[in-house]
């Protein structure tokens, strides 16, 4: 049986980490197989990828290189890393998918339709079965995330940049709102995870697990 995909997706100080460990929990406890793993990055190549991506003396990147190489990390991710563990059966979670790019770089790049058009190639027409959005204020989640770690090149970007994104992923939920669920995240870490765990069980209900 082909195994279940799960992305996480929300800006720094979301709560990202620790609901991913919380949904870990969730399916290990339920006696499945769980492999975590994150984009941009996972196997080897795409953690190179993501070094250039994400370092801050690369600030003069042009909007649709940095397409193309998140594209590019995704396309090894997915054929090295995520379709062999769903093929096995396994239960991936994933920090961040092809959402990302629809909110960073088509909305808050203004890219529009190119993006998902190259992500479609990238992921071979791969989509998760569930994509929790921990939707927090902008400013909010950057003074939470203030002290976990120094600052990334898209850490960099105005403030009307990151609104952008937001308005990226409210557009995506709007769109899709069997699987893409927005999940508010100002919320306390049991309250946001009774939430999650409710969609989790809706979704186990659903593949009969």
């Amino acid at each position: 049986m082909r195994g279940l995909f799960i992305t996480l997706e929300g800006g720094d100080g979301s709560g990202k980490s620790t609901q991913i460990r919380n949904i870990e929990r969730f399916f290990t406890e339920k006696g499945l197989v769980v492999l975590h793993t994150r984009e941009p990055g996972g196997p080897r190549i795409s953690e190179k990828l993501r070094e250039i991506l994400l370092d801050t003396e690369n600030t003069e990147m042009e909007a649709v290189t940095e397409m193309f190489i998140y594209a590019a990390s995704r396309a090894q991710h997915v054929r090295e890393t995520v379709i062999p563990a769903l093929e096995r059966g396994e239960v991936v979670i994933c920090d961040r998918f092809v959402d990302s790019s629809i909110a960073y770089q088509a909305y808050g790049r203004r890219l529009g339709d190119m993006v998902a058009e190259v992500n479609r190639h990238a992921t071979g027409g791969l989509s998760p079965d569930l994509t929790i959005w921990l939707d927090i204020d902008p400013e909010t989640g950057k003074a939470r995330a203030s002290g976990d770690k120094g600052p990334d090149r898209l850490d960099l970007e105005a403030s009307d940049f990151h609104e952008r994104v937001r308005e990226g992923y409210k557009a995506i939920s709007l769109a899709e709102p069997e699987r893409f669920k927005r999940i508010d995240a100002s919320g306390s870490i049991e309250e946001i995870k009774d939430k999650i765990y409710s969609c989790l069980e809706e979704l186990c209900r659903e593949r009969c697990i």
